[in-house]
């Protein structure tokens, strides 16, 4: 059992010793129930740290988002910063670190295990309340979610409000961390692994074009997906311009004319285009935290794209992301038993 004391207590000694510069974690948020990202600096603030199934965001995006702060303003802080991490937060973190993008020794993981289980779809939670605000939700029990509003309480079955990758995730707790809180609960008895896409991959072709074409046709290219994947750290992206260079004589013309390798417009196949580079570039890299889904304001089934190249690297190479700090990367791999004898 996570006891939110015992997080807030290490947070606070963490600050009070000046061992870190920032706790990153969850408080309670300004609008409405779910929690959001915060940014603690002082001891005091410690108290503030929540944990419950509405911590949905992945800390490992601000980490990044942090660091990319600090080599903008040229900060000369190198204390680590601690960030309280999930399962998936976590593996995050792991593909950071093979990557090189953090070291390990700029960052304090406190891990904390989803146990039997998870965070809410705020959509689906929205649908099952039919209009009613949540003032508090919790885990009730192993299959149960206990929700209060301002008419009561009611409990709910996990498996109807917990997030897709929460009813798929086999390892619901960190497997990298300083201090773990909580128990690595293993058997859970929610989806088998991508049952979600299996929905979908078992359409007939015509079927699945037609599906992707409808979905690709309402994409507004607004980038949230990119915004929000801690693996988009990239400083140029493939569909940003291929030259960054403005001056303060540079015309709109000149920039809205620079040079693109996809073009930011409403044709579908600029979207799938899009969305299908971005999914090859997550290949190998892709952990499953699905909040390029969670913030997509049409409702587009990011994550299944991301889920067919994990399901593939899975099968044919019995790799999944974040694991191992110590391993290579998947496109930085190769083992004899490999498929594929053309590329010896």
């Amino acid at each position: 059992m996570v006891a939110i004391e015992d997080i807030r207590a290490r947070a606070r000694t963490l600050l009070e010793s000046g061992e870190v510069r920032a706790v990153l974690g969850y408080q309670r948020g300004s609008a409405g129930t779910l929690a959001e990202p915060a940014f603690l600096t002082e001891p005091q603030q410690a108290a503030s740290l929540v944990w419950d199934p509405t911590c949905i965001h992945n800390l490992a995006l601000y980490l990044v988002n942090e660091k990319k702060r600090q080599r903008t303003q040229r900060s000369n802080d190198k204390r680590p910063l601690a960030v309280v991490a999930k399962g998936c937060d976590s593996r995050a973190l792991v593909v950071l670190l093979q990557e090189n993008h953090i070291d390990r020794s700029e960052v304090v993981i406190l891990g904390v295990s989803c146990e039997g289980g998870g965070v809410i779809d705020p959509r689906k939670l929205t649908r099952a309340l039919a209009g009613r605000a949540a003032t508090t939700v919790a885990m009730d029990g192993a299959d149960a979610i206990r929700v209060g509003t301002a008419s009561g309480e009611t409990t709910l079955p996990a498996s109807e409000l917990l997030a897709d990758r929460c009813l798929e995730c086999a390892r619901a707790y960190p497997e990298l961390y300083d201090t773990l809180y909580g128990d690595k609960a293993e058997g859970r008895s929610y989806s088998p692994r991508f049952a979600a896409l299996n929905t979908v991959a078992e359409k007939p072709l015509d079927e699945r074009r037609a599906y992707w074409n409808a979905h690709f046709e309402r994409c507004i290219r607004c980038y949230a997906c990119r915004a929000v994947c801690p693996m988009c750290y990239c400083d140029e992206c493939v569909v940003d311009s291929t030259e960054f260079v403005v001056t303060p004589n540079t015309s709109a013309d000149e920039k809205a004319n620079r040079i693109r390798w996809i073009q930011r417009s409403p044709d579908a196949s600029e979207s799938a285009m899009y969305h299908l580079v971005r999914a090859m570039h997550l290949a190998g890299r892709c952990i499953d935290c699905a909040e390029c889904e969670r913030v997509c304001p049409v409702n587009i089934p990011v994550r299944l794209l991301n889920n067919v190249l994990e399901r593939e690297a899975l099968e044919a190479f019995e790799y999944v992301p974040g694991t191992d700090p110590g391993l290579p990367s998947l496109i930085s791999s190769f083992r004899d038993g490999d498929p594929n004898d053309f590329v010896r």
